[in-house]
């Protein structure tokens, strides 16, 4: 955990006294959208750097989540940002979904951290102890630099469906469910895109199934660590990265 920005409200360190030295910061982006992948990122900023206007990211515009965005994959000392898929989300739910996304990019983080601060209030099954901080997005700068890696991952491959499918507007709404968006989906019907989840408004005759099954949760689980499951520090590994992992930066224990 590092020194506050002006733009954050200190609060105390919740591993203190832990004797903890690396920790890191995760959040997710993308729960809410009807469509995409949900995005997550972890992030180990350096314990003496003040980055100007870090906060949460949902508070900052997108001119200032861009510029912040490229300082912190320049200046962090480890970053990863990995995503759980459409059919991930359909498989197990979004609240597993997330958690998959943010054990994964942990899991991409070298050297990896002692410990990991969770933006929400859920922080079971992680790889590492982790401590759940409610709105830690505005209160812990790692937390902050993560929930901007992750936002601004998020909205650029909004772009990218967007161009592939115009007829939804996504790069306007970036997939929430506004009217813009309902509208389209019931003009052209879902694309391969939507999360079947969330779009049961077309179908109301189907029947609710959005809590997961403990059977699905274990394979979830099961699912989450690629550096864990081979044994092997991830460093040794970068060109075999699975296709979750959508960006990186590895350290050096010694920057640690």
């Amino acid at each position: 955990m590092n020194k506050q920005d002006s733009s954050l409200s200190p609060i105390p360190n919740p591993f203190e006294g832990c004797g903890y030295t690396v920790i890191c910061g995760a959040d997710e982006a993308g729960r809410g959208p009807l469509c995409g992948p949900v995005v997550a990122a972890a992030c180990v900023l350096p314990a003496d750097y003040e980055l100007p206007g870090l906060n949460d990211s949902k508070k900052l515009t997108p001119k200032k989540r861009d510029r912040l965005f490229d300082e912190i994959r320049q200046v962090a000392l480890t970053y990863c940002i990995a995503q759980a898929t459409v059919e991930e989300i359909d498989r197990f739910n979004i609240l597993e979904a997330s958690l998959l996304a943010m054990r994964r990019a942990i899991d991409g983080l070298y050297p990896l951290p002692q410990a990991a601060l969770i933006d929400g209030n859920v922080e079971r099954d992680f790889q590492l102890p982790a401590r759940a901080v409610i709105h830690g997005d505005a209160l812990i700068p790692d937390i902050a630099a993560a929930s901007i890696l992750a936002k601004v991952t998020r909205d650029r491959m909004c772009i990218e469906l967007d161009a592939a499918y115009p007829q939804y507007g996504i790069a306007k709404h970036k997939g929430y469910g506004t009217a813009v968006h309902m509208k389209a989906l019931r003009e052209y019907g879902p694309a391969p895109i939507h999360r079947a989840r969330f779009i049961r408004f077309l179908h109301p005759d189907v029947a609710d199934d959005t809590a997961a099954e403990a059977e699905q949760i274990a394979v979830a689980h099961l699912e989450q660590s690629y550096r864990f499951s081979h044994s092997k520090p991830a460093v040794y590994v970068e060109g075999e990265f699975p296709a979750w992992i959508l960006d990186f930066k590895h350290g050096t224990p010694e920057a640690v």
